[in-house]
């Protein structure tokens, strides 16, 4: 088999650790076939992207760091272009990789297919149908330009075929001649590594917390709609006050600092209430192995983070979700995640039920097997050996 090497593109944590699953797969089972060159182009700055956090996690470090940093939609999209295009002639790779639907994803997609290298999309077809939402824009896009579109779901899949995309197209494959699959998801092999990871590197940090396992809620607050929309912000929190307190039950919640800012700024002394709660943890945010350790150990997630209402699912607890729409409609469908938006009277209510019914819930195997990242670089071997 030919010698081929591959490009990851990542511009966040959460796509860092994504890609650490195709690194694993290739470092375990396919490192005499394939090199892997990682971009990140510093779409979002992370002080914890330190030798410790990809050390710890034991993550391929990026071999290329733009350093775009913070701008307009455009400006950054425009940066991403022009440096991933320069990596891209320097390196001559077989494919490029993209995860997800930031604008790193985006600027991925058009950067390789106007130079004619095969796309790579992980997480391909996921929608909310919500277009006024940037990230929905990237994945539509993202997934128009790619050869290989890779759904961790059946949802996802028929997204794609509801687009035009065709499963029976055969190879060779190309931009014009797409592949589809329905594969899993890359996050549950992570959950598998990482989770015991965490029991063996992160054990101590509940007893830090003083909190015992399957006896506290784990709730985090980061999307825009919530944190700069001040009376949805405040309808969360005073909610999760009054549940917290009512309840007599220990929450978790390790604060975002765009949320941190909102309520210092505009809701200061609601911000004191939280603080003073006897029932409600703050903390600052915390690292990817203590944060899969809250949720492993958790009674029951709240959340309006799309990553954590999946793992909510690998880790099988209830979770409300502070959002009105879901890319992760399978979830809602089996009712194991409820969509509560900021409505008080709703999170009250799904809240409650969970707190009730919360052990008898059943949770298929949407995600795949757990060897997700495997079956995507054998794909990419077959694609480059067609070309």
């Amino acid at each position: 088999m030919q010698h081929i090497k591959l490009i990851n593109i990542v511009g966040a944590r959460p796509q860092i650790i994504k890609a650490s699953a195709i690194s694993r797969a290739i470092r375990n089972h396919f490192s005499d076939s394939i090199t892997e060159i990682t971009i990140h182009t510093g779409q979002h700055y992370d002080k914890e992207l330190s030798d410790v956090f990809f050390d710890e996690l034991e993550i391929h470090k990026p071999d290329y760091n733009l350093g775009v940093g913070s701008a307009r939609h455009g400006r950054q999209t425009s940066m991403m272009i022009s440096g991933i295009e320069e990596v891209l002639l320097k390196e001559d790779p077989a494919c490029l990789i993209l995860y997800g639907d930031t604008n790193s994803t985006l600027a991925g997609a058009i950067a390789a297919s106007k130079l004619h290298y095969p796309v790579v999309h992980i997480e391909a077809g996921l929608r909310s149908f919500n277009k006024m939402m940037p990230e929905e824009i990237n994945r539509i896009v993202s997934d128009h330009c790619s050869t290989l579109l890779f759904a961790p779901t059946n949802a996802a899949f028929k997204n794609l075929m509801n687009e035009g995309f065709k499963p029976e197209n055969c190879p060779p494959y190309s931009i014009d001649n797409p592949k589809i699959y329905l594969t899993g998801d890359i996050m549950y092999d992570n959950t598998l590594f990482f989770a015991g990871l965490a029991e063996k590197k992160k054990a101590s940090f509940l007893d830090s917390l003083a909190v015992e396992r399957d006896k506290y809620i784990l709730a985090t607050i980061h999307r825009e709609a919530n944190t700069d929309n001040i009376s949805r912000l405040e309808a969360i929190i005073r909610t999760l006050i009054s549940l917290s307190e009512e309840h007599a039950i220990r929450m978790v919640l390790p604060l975002h600092p765009r949320t941190t800012g909102s309520l210092k700024d505009k809701l200061a002394q609601l911000y004191k209430d939280l603080e003073s709660c006897r029932y409600i943890s703050v903390v600052p945010p915390v690292s990817f192995l203590e944060m899969t350790l809250l949720e492993k150990n958790a009674k029951m997630i709240i959340t309006d983070s799309g990553g954590v209402q999946k793992e909510s699912h690998f880790f099988r607890k209830p979770c409300l979700v502070l959002r009105k729409e879901t890319e992760w409609i399978e979830l809602v469908k089996n009712g194991t995640a409820v969509l509560v938006d900021a409505d008080p009277v709703l999170i009250r209510k799904e809240f409650e039920r969970f707190l009730d019914d919360g052990k008898g819930f059943e949770y298929p195997g949407f995600y795949g097997d757990g060897k997700t990242a495997e079956f995507i670089i054998k794909e990419i071997q077959l694609l480059s050996e067609h070309q």
